[in-house]
């Protein structure tokens, strides 16, 4: 379609259709994020955890520390900045100084730094773990998986997963109904063992464990047969 220009021109500019649209100026965000160039502040929040396991003769102390970002916000976060062990057993001293370097290091990147439990987890001591509490433990680099665990649930960064009602009251059922067998177990076995020393021996004739030594000669305190008649 022809326009017809009547008055004089002026300027002109040349327009391109595929020319992209300005984007809009976008407001800047003063919110800060977990990196590794953050300055470390002249205080931390921070929280030990106590470890004393059978293969160490000293408990380890470990110490986790928090640094609060955004605070008195409503981003305001908690999140892990660095991590200490000390022990009286200089033993482990080489690794342990090592793994809380590196365990620091990843605080310090930022992000998501949860996977380093499963990590822990997954180690394994080629001389066999241990019993802690009824709950076996692979080693001892996966029980400080655990403290990590328990601190990042306890800042928030892993949700801790809670029973149903109906499931809590089953198994305290359970627990009621075994540890009531364990009691009666106890009961007759005491009952048994109380009436004749420990160190008795089983009688060949009644099968009881009652055969002691009396005046010289081994006798049944049960149906009271004797080796010397």
């Amino acid at each position: 379609m022809a326009i017809k220009i009547e008055e004089r021109i002026t300027g002109y500019e040349v327009v391109k259709n595929d020319e992209p649209a300005a984007e809009p100026k976008r407001e800047t965000s003063n919110v800060v994020h977990m990196h590794e160039k953050l300055e470390r502040p002249e205080t931390l929040l921070g929280s030990t955890y106590k470890i004393k396991t059978p293969l160490t003769e000293h408990a380890l102390y470990v110490t986790i520390n928090d640094i609060l970002l955004n605070e008195g916000t409503p981003h305001e976060k908690r999140r892990p900045f660095e991590i200490f062990i000390n022990s009286k057993d200089m033993a482990h001293f080489q690794w342990v100084v090592a793994l809380t370097r590196v365990i620091s290091a990843v605080f310090r990147k930022g992000g998501d730094v949860t996977f380093l439990v499963e990590e822990l987890h997954s180690v394994f001591d080629p001389r066999g773990g241990y019993f802690k509490k009824g709950r076996y433990t692979p080693s001892l680099v996966a029980e400080l998986g655990d403290v990590i665990e328990r601190h990042l649930k306890t800042i928030g960064l892993i949700p801790t997963e809670e029973m149903d009602t109906h499931r809590k009251q089953f198994l305290e059922q359970k627990r009621a109904e075994v540890k009531a067998r364990a009691v009666e177990r106890e009961r007759s076995e005491s009952g048994e063992t109380s009436a004749f020393p420990a160190e008795a021996q089983l009688c060949s004739k009644c099968s009881m464990k009652a055969v002691v030594m009396m005046d010289g000669c081994m006798t049944c305190l049960s149906c009271g047969d004797s080796k010397c008649g």
